[in-house]
């Protein structure tokens, strides 16, 4: 039952605007229905291809969507960073410190060195407007050193407990930021 609501669910957000602001329209025809029927995929492959077909569509949704900004080749290389500092970053040591955790990071691939460069420069930032915890990123040779403290006691147990790939990709800023990238808008506006 729970598929069913949820494949039914997927076909209506996935109709053009037109048809979901129709409610006499018949949302069992039509391309993705039939989709369906022929027991072809719905999903878009991977999570690159669904946040930026996510995007599409709400672009399209929006009669304002500026197209001469969108920018989703940026958006792209940005999910590209997110990817690499997921899968291919070693977390050589993890240490506890009485108010927080020191974390030293290997990447693993030239494209991964430089994909936490460019995330490790914005991250820290953007976790202490969210947590008031402090994050510090260091470089030792071709490993990072991130130390990330709070004042707060009881944070403690939570930053490690989060470890590396936790406090990446911590906070409910992500979706924000992404949906700026591929609309053109600057993703960091209002936070300098």
């Amino acid at each position: 039952m729970r598929k069913t609501t949820l494949s039914l669910l997927l076909c209506i957000l996935a109709l053009p605007a037109s048809a979901q602001e129709h409610p006499h329209h018949n949302i069992h025809q039509g391309p993705h229905h039939d989709a369906m029927e022929q027991g072809e995929l719905t999903e878009a492959g991977n999570s690159i291809f669904a946040t930026v077909q996510e995007v599409i569509r709400r672009l399209q949704q929006d009669p304002d969507t500026d197209w001469s900004k969108v920018d989703l080749e940026g958006l792209r290389q940005h999910l590209l960073d997110m990817k690499d500092i997921a899968e291919n970053v070693e977390v050589v040591d993890q240490r506890r410190m009485p108010n927080g955790v020191t974390l030293v990071v290997a990447p693993l691939t030239t494209r991964a060195d430089e994909a936490l460069e460019r995330v490790l420069s914005a991250h820290p930032e953007q976790l202490r407007r969210e947590t008031g915890w402090e994050m510090i990123v260091g470089r030792q040779g071709d490993q990072f050193r991130i130390t990330t403290t709070s004042e707060d006691p009881d944070d403690t147990a939570i930053i490690n407990g989060l470890g590396y790939i936790g406090l990446m990709a911590y906070g409910n800023h992500h979706q924000a930021h992404h949906w700026a990238m591929g609309s053109g808008k600057n993703p960091h506006e209002g936070h300098h």
